[in-house]
């Protein structure tokens, strides 16, 4: 359970106590929901981390979206797009073992996350992730809903493949940018979990 679960859920759940210590039991029951909702929804579980030499794993729960080659910092590259709806797990991991090169937050828009546009235009945090392979890097995109992109790694920590690296807060997307060398071996529409399914696998030296 991450956190910050403690801070959204106690209100709701306390009103909820209290309304229905005065009688109020369908408000009661609204808010006794809406806090174990918020319970649910911060769960954090363990995932069994791959070993596959080469493997980059999804660095969130959802289902993948768009599958598109790319230019990211003037390099081209393929960008996998997850959608996290408001059931999923909402922890984000590290695709990838290296190092944190640079955390950048872009204010944005907040589109729903299912829009291709969504990726360019709203709020988001581009963590890039130095590797003896070369760059690769993330996207954590607030959506509709979604008002709060969370990063806990800063810039020159390491980080372990699979490894908890951030949030976001109820419903969302998130963008991983391949290198091109790199082989996706997901397909749209497929069901990934963060830390446990494989993206792609990349054996560049480059």
């Amino acid at each position: 359970m991450v956190k910050d679960a403690y801070r959204f859920a106690i209100p709701p759940l306390a009103m909820g106590a209290v309304c229905l210590f005065f009688g109020w039991k369908w408000a009661a029951a609204i808010l006794i929901f809406l806090g174990l909702f918020v319970f649910y929804f911060f769960r954090d579980p363990e995932r069994v981390i791959p070993t596959d030499p080469g493997a980059v794993v999804s660095p969130a729960d959802g289902h993948v979206v768009e599958i598109v080659d790319e230019i990211l910092d003037t390099r081209m590259g393929h960008r996998v797009s997850i959608f996290l709806s408001i059931w999923d797990v909402h922890v984000q991991r590290a695709p990838v073992a290296g190092r944190i090169a640079n955390v950048l937050y872009r204010p944005g828009k907040f589109l729903g996350a299912f829009r291709s546009t969504a990726s360019r235009e709203n709020e988001h945090n581009i963590i890039y992730i130095h590797t003896p392979q070369g760059m690769m890097a993330f996207k954590q995109i607030a959506g509709a809903i979604a008002r709060r992109v969370i990063c806990w790694k800063h810039q020159g920590e390491e980080v372990a493949l699979g490894e908890r690296v951030g949030i976001i807060r109820f419903g969302s997307r998130v963008d991983i940018w391949l290198p091109m060398e790199a082989e996706v071996t997901v397909r749209r529409g497929q069901k990934v979990e963060g830390g446990a399914s494989i993206l792609a696998k990349w054996n560049s030296t480059a």
